[in-house]
């Protein structure tokens, strides 16, 4: 099978964009789309000139698998090995049920390709196709987020329910808040509204918020029920995460993410 290289860089360039932003979604690792992309291009010199060193068997493998580890690391921003290792890990979890996914297709719709020294060759072009779904999708997402914004400026309603305890309060979404807790959104609320559903003194998890004033590490418990009231409806979300804080008075500060959760 002839493959030209303008072909196959294009080709491993969209491919490995495609499986590094997936990652990165994954993950919420916070790099840039400059740095994947730098990244997979890399990848795509790599895996053009791989061919010429002829290497098989395990050798070829041990290779290929210190690419991808050198790809993520170059890929990414990470705090710690945790979060690098996390990273590589859904990165190679994502290549190889991709790279299954595409040998039983091709089989399936008889499609001719080539596989060797974890190298799948076909006839037909996939990563591009891949490439331009996801920068569709990409476009999509920032589009509803301008809708989101844009909404997330009027106040709401929020009832929170944990245990046998209630309380309402005003909230927004802010869409600064950036904090995540294990890739899970969290919501901010008054201190003295937190105490009323759950017993702060007893809580060993904590989530650190970047502030003007610096760095806090703040309680962090879960919300069996969350109604957000819009006026016109009123959204139920379960499961919500909440942190609490002395800084606020009498309004929650909702992760951006759970407006997008609808």
């Amino acid at each position: 099978m002839e493959v030209y290289i303008e072909y196959a860089l294009a080709e491993n360039f969209c491919m490995d964009f495609f499986l590094l932003y997936a990652a990165k979604a994954v993950t919420k690792n916070r790099a840039g789309a400059w740095r994947i992309s730098m990244s997979a291009a890399l990848g795509a010199c790599f895996a053009v000139v791989f061919p010429l060193f002829s290497l098989s068997g395990w050798a070829a493998i041990a290779v290929k698998l210190v690419a991808g580890a050198l790809m993520c690391l170059a890929a990414g921003k990470f705090s710690g090995v945790r979060g690098y290792l996390k990273f590589a890990g859904v990165f190679a979890a994502l290549t190889f049920v991709l790279g299954g996914a595409l040998i039983a297709l091709f089989s399936l719709a008889d499609i001719s390709f080539e596989q060797g020294g974890g190298v799948i060759i076909s006839s037909v072009p996939v990563g591009i196709p891949l490439f331009g779904a996801l920068c569709v999708a990409v476009v999509a997402k920032k589009i509803t987020r301008k809708f989101v914004h844009s909404r997330s400026k009027t106040a709401v309603e929020c009832r929170i329910y944990a245990g046998q305890s209630r309380i309402s309060l005003p909230a927004f979404f802010d869409s600064g808040n950036k904090v995540y807790r294990r890739g899970v959104p969290v919501s901010v609320l008054p201190e003295s509204y937190a105490k009323k559903l759950a017993d702060l003194s007893r809580i060993k998890t904590y989530v650190t918020v970047h502030t003007v004033a610096g760095d806090k590490n703040l309680p962090v418990f879960t919300a069996d029920k969350v109604e957000i009231d819009y006026g016109e409806r009123v959204i139920t979300l379960r499961g919500v995460l909440f942190c609490a804080s002395r800084e606020l008075s009498r309004r929650a500060v909702l992760h951006p993410d759970l407006a997008e959760a609808e």
